[in-house]
């Protein structure tokens, strides 16, 4: 399971937003470093398509996809020297595979730090850069001795010098103009400012209705390099903490639908390279997670590694085709099933019956 970690300035509500998102209960405290431990924990992918899957199929039972969060101890100015828990602070951001930025924009006189999320933002890049820096200059030398005797190694000292002339002009690796094949080189590398990033913006409750500015702000600060979400956390962990009637009921009242929290879990998923098919029938509805890209029998593996082995063919049918047709066995009978071999490339929201033999 791909790991999103989730990275703040102190007091940005980073950890609220975990314990909102995955039922954890990391310490929540107005003063810096309330978290100096990583903590990981895993948060349902809320679907639409599958709760419709289910009530026609009248399962018994409803299985969701899922997605790691990890909250990483809060960071400061001067991190990448040490400052603060800086060390520990990049260490948690190696070992993840994305990021989201929680941006406070919450005004309140009790909690202190930054409230300016363009200026939380550039803080965070700022340390993620110089981090940066210092980890590419540290290997280019090395990597070009190594080159002179072993010339396959040549590209990676290229795209290292790449790197660091982007990075010495305080760009981010995820906002330059580097292309697709040099940022895959860099991979090898494990650089902060090469991972995907997804920004959430912590809004207090009076400013819900100023949402969309106040992340276009951010959305232009960061040159549209990543999706930027608005989400009240205070308000969505209040929200969550109520039973289910009881919690519409709240986020309808404030015209907030749903609430933001399925948005964040759904954008975190698909920023991994995560997609969802689908198993439906009367014990059980299933989300599955498979990479984007993925062929039938690999997405077969994801049920059972005997059904890659075995594969024969996969029958077939998109979600809402299936939806409007009332059954499986109705879509069968009128012909609607597709049969795929082992080269068809399974995509999101397909729903799958697997045909093997082992």
């Amino acid at each position: 399971m791909e790991r999103l970690g989730l990275i703040g300035l102190p007091n940005s509500g980073k950890s609220s937003l975990y314990n909102a998102l995955t039922g954890g209960t990391a310490l929540v405290a107005a003063h810096p470093f309330s978290t100096t431990e990583t903590l990981s924990g895993v948060a349902i992918v809320p679907d639409k398509r599958l709760d419709a899957l289910s009530a026609m199929s009248e399962s018994k039972k409803t299985v969701y996809a899922h997605v790691e969060f990890v909250d990483i101890a809060g960071l400061v100015a001067g991190a990448n020297s040490g400052e603060g828990l800086g060390n520990r602070f990049l260490a948690g951001i190696r070992e993840v595979d994305a990021l989201c930025m929680v941006l406070r924009s919450f005004e309140d006189e009790n909690v202190p730090g930054e409230s300016d999320p363009v200026e939380a933002m550039s803080i965070l890049e700022l340390e993620l850069v110089l981090a940066d820096l210092a980890t590419c200059e540290s290997l280019v030398e090395r990597r070009r001795k190594a080159s002179r005797s072993d010339k396959s190694i040549q590209p990676e000292v290229e795209a290292l010098e790449k790197a660091i002339e982007v990075l010495t002009e305080g760009t981010p690796i995820y906002r330059s103009s580097l292309s697709g094949e040099v940022r895959e080189v860099l991979k090898g590398s494990f650089l902060l400012t090469n991972k995907a990033v997804l920004a959430v913006v912590n809004l207090g409750e009076a400013q819900l209705d100023k949402s969309d500015d106040i992340c276009d702000r951010v959305t232009k600060a960061s040159g549209g390099a990543f999706d930027v979400l608005g989400v009240s956390v205070q308000l969505e962990s209040e929200a969550r903490a109520l039973d289910e009637s009881e919690r519409q009921e709240l986020l309808e009242g404030l015209g907030l639908g749903q609430g933001a929290l399925p948005r964040v879990a759904q954008a975190a998923y698909h920023m991994l390279g995560r997609r969802t098919f689908f198993t439906t029938g009367d014990k059980e509805s299933r989300a599955w997670t498979f990479r984007a890209g993925a062929k039938a029998p690999e997405c077969a593996g994801v049920i059972h590694s005997d059904l890659q082995r075995g594969f024969i063919r996969a029958e077939v049918i998109h979600w809402d085709e299936l939806l409007a047709l009332g059954s499986w066995n109705a879509a069968k009978s009128q012909g609607k099933l597709g049969l795929e071999g082992k080269e068809y490339e399974v995509k999101d929201g397909d729903v799958l019956e697997i045909r093997f033999n082992v």
